[in-house]
């Protein structure tokens, strides 16, 4: 836990908002995160680009993230690719389609929940309308792991598909976005069970802690749930304002603040915990991945996932690095735009 540079801190819920004692800073220039985001976006589009060109299947880290920032820009008045956009659409709706089978059998497709959940939270933040297809999806996650509270996670690439607080969490969203009306009895039963995994399970790192207190609040959970949630998530924000993908172990890298952990947390912290962009907390992040953005518009951070598919250029920076470089950049930007005020 941090030093805070605060006189004290007043954890008082009142309502669903946390009130904060606190010794005032100067906000974060305007300006700065202006330029900031500006630089990041074309890199976030040329990755997504990169890897439509590719690849023929969705990818979390370079499609997910990306179009998240990249939409919720748009929304504050920044300029994007539109007609790429609908592209991204239309081949991440392909890459379902040609799985159809597939999820009618109840089998999915490589990935499974992670991939399946990611995509369709991917198609609901670039707009796009519910089909038949995202229904066979919905039906899916209904089916997978139905006998568990929970969704549990296919793969173990840490940091983004290594949990299954971050597959239940992307499951939960893929039904509420595009369950059909005869689904919706199931949902709620589903969404139900997972309420109680949720509030039951500890979180162990900063994946687990942002996904919990996301879920949490996409499950209904109460408010002083989502109030020791948010307390836990902040209690791990480090001296230099951010926060690091582990609280112990290996590898070195892990242990230090970067952006992909920091941006996740301050994304949650803003959209499920009810922190506001002008509270310190969120403040000091910022200033860290203001402080840590590169001449290039991006971020650098280290992988920790074995590779296991063939190697190629997305057009992002950072070699063998660039997917999760990717995402973390895409988190950080959406972090920063929430902060915009436009």
């Amino acid at each position: 836990m941090f030093a805070r540079t605060m006189v004290a801190v007043g954890w008082l819920l009142a309502g669903a908002q946390w009130l904060w004692a606190e010794t005032p800073t100067e906000p974060v220039p305007q300006g700065e995160l202006r330029a900031a985001i500006e630089k990041s976006l074309p890199l976030l589009m040329q990755g997504a680009i990169g890897h439509r060109e590719n690849r023929t299947c969705f990818a979390c880290h370079q499609q997910g993230p990306p179009i998240f920032a990249l939409t919720a820009a748009a929304e504050r008045g920044f300029s994007i690719d539109r007609a790429e956009l609908e592209r991204q659409k239309a081949f991440i709706a392909k890459f379902l389609d040609g799985n159809r089978e597939n999820y009618l059998q109840g089998k999915g497709q490589g990935g499974q929940a992670d991939t399946a959940g990611y995509a369709l939270w991917t198609l609901a933040a670039a707009g796009y309308d519910g089909t038949d297809v995202t229904a066979v999806v919905a039906e899916y996650l209904l089916q997978r792991h139905a006998d568990k509270g929970f969704w549990q996670n296919n793969s173990n690439r840490p940091p983004s598909e290594a949990s299954p607080f971050t597959t239940t969490y992307v499951a939960l969203y893929g039904l509420s976005s595009f369950g059909t009306s005869e689904q919706q009895e199931r949902i709620a039963a589903r969404t139900g069970r997972a309420l109680e995994w949720l509030t039951t399970t500890p979180a162990k790192d900063t994946e687990e802690r942002v996904f919990r207190l996301l879920a949490l609040k996409a499950a209904g959970a109460r408010e002083s749930e989502i109030a020791s949630a948010t307390k836990e998530l902040l209690g791990k924000q480090r001296d230099d304002g951010g926060w690091a993908q582990l609280d112990s172990g290996e590898p070195a890298e892990a242990l230090q603040s970067d952006a992909y952990a920091t941006g996740c947390a301050l994304v949650a912290l803003e959209q499920a915990g009810g922190i506001l962009t002008t509270d310190e907390f969120y403040k000091r992040g910022l200033r860290f991945l203001l402080k840590t953005q590169l001449d290039d518009g991006s971020w650098h951070v280290k992988s920790r996932s074995k590779p296991f598919q063939p190697y190629y250029e997305s057009g992002f920076p950072h070699g063998k690095d660039q997917f999760i470089s990717c995402a973390a950049s895409a988190w950080a930007t959406w972090a920063m735009v929430v902060a915009f005020d436009t």
